[in-house]
């Protein structure tokens, strides 16, 4: 285990990988070994009573182990990446100070980008390019919006759902008020290099397997208790329009209990989505740079002998941190 130590030189360890590799658990596992606590970096686990289609850590781990950025935000209210950035600032310096090690893990590669190499202030919403949008989606759809936001701006289309409304239209508003792609102002606008000493630790699989187990997840989301979440989300006033409702999964099961399509397209909708959701991941985390990048298709267990042996071996010593 690697001992306590104080001071703003504390690393972090990053995990990060596609959805349904194992970030939890393995964030879990070295929070346990190397005496850490973990930070979310997920845009969904971020909201309270959305539980049952987010796999947020079990309340076990919870219990054992701190999370931070997990359960932080009412699902009626928008969570923005400025939030975020903000939250999770608070929680590195409150882990540090108490001498343990930070341990982010996720898939919302916005956040961890937002993070690790800081955000400019961007203009507040603004209705008058919003409600132009919004009467575009209205007369062509979110299709349409989401061809222009990839006209105007590739690298944010890429990462964004074609489906995801709200994230496309801030794209677009962005770009319009500013002149220049929100991409620009997240990555090159930044800092070029890590705000924070860091180890990137990547997961990956097979990308066959890992749509299987992802096709299997989604059914078990359903049968678990997703729609009885989303109808108790909806009767509490949640509004149906919010960003947290679009999320995969949730948006879906809303519908089906609209009574627009039925329970197994609402499930097969779900997975589609997922794992275009998975291959959009992998394609942002590939483009980032110093990730030392572990295969865990023989299981977590033989992973992890490889990664904790990497994360004591390689990060103590580049550290300073003795074993």
């Amino acid at each position: 285990m690697v001992p306590r130590r104080s001071g703003s030189e504390r690393p972090l360890l990053v995990i990060l990988g596609p959805t349904g590799v194992g970030k939890t658990e393995i964030a879990y596992r070295s929070a346990l070994q190397f005496g850490g606590e973990v930070i979310g970096f997920d845009s969904i686990q971020v909201y309270r009573g959305m539980d049952a289609g987010t796999a947020k850590p079990s309340r076990e781990q919870r219990e054992r182990v701190p999370h931070h950025c997990i359960d932080v935000a009412d699902p009626g209210v928008e969570f923005s990446l400025g939030d975020f950035v903000r939250a999770a600032e608070v929680a590195i310096g409150e882990i540090r100070r108490r001498g343990f090690l930070p341990i982010l893990a996720g898939g919302t590669g916005l956040y961890l980008q937002g993070l690790l190499h800081g955000i400019l202030d961007l203009p507040a919403r603004m209705n008058v390019f919003r409600d132009r949008l919004r009467r575009s989606a209205d007369k062509r759809g979110t299709g349409y919006l989401h061809l222009l936001l990839r006209r105007l701006d590739p690298v944010s289309a890429e990462r964004i759902a074609p489906a995801d409304q709200h994230r496309i239209m801030r794209g677009l508003e962005v770009r319009l008020a500013t002149g220049l792609p929100w991409s620009d102002h997240i990555s090159e606008r930044g800092s070029v290099t890590d705000r924070f000493p860091n180890l990137k630790v990547g997961l990956i699989m097979d990308r066959r397997e890992l749509y299987r187990a992802l096709d299997r997840r989604v059914e078990n989301f359903f049968s678990e208790g997703l729609l009885e979440e989303v109808d108790r989300l909806f009767r509490n006033g949640c509004p149906p329009g919010i960003n947290s409702l679009k999320a995969i999964g949730y948006r879906e099961a809303l519908r089906h209990l609209n009574g627009e399509i039925s329970l197994d397209e609402a499930i097969r909708r779900t997975q589609k989505s997922t794992r275009q959701y998975a291959k959009r991941q992998w394609t942002w985390f590939k483009r980032i740079s110093g990730v030392r990048w572990f295969r865990v298709d023989e299981g977590l267990d033989w992973a992890w002998e490889q990664i904790s042996a990497h994360i004591e071996n390689d990060y103590c010593s580049r550290t300073s941190i003795p074993a």
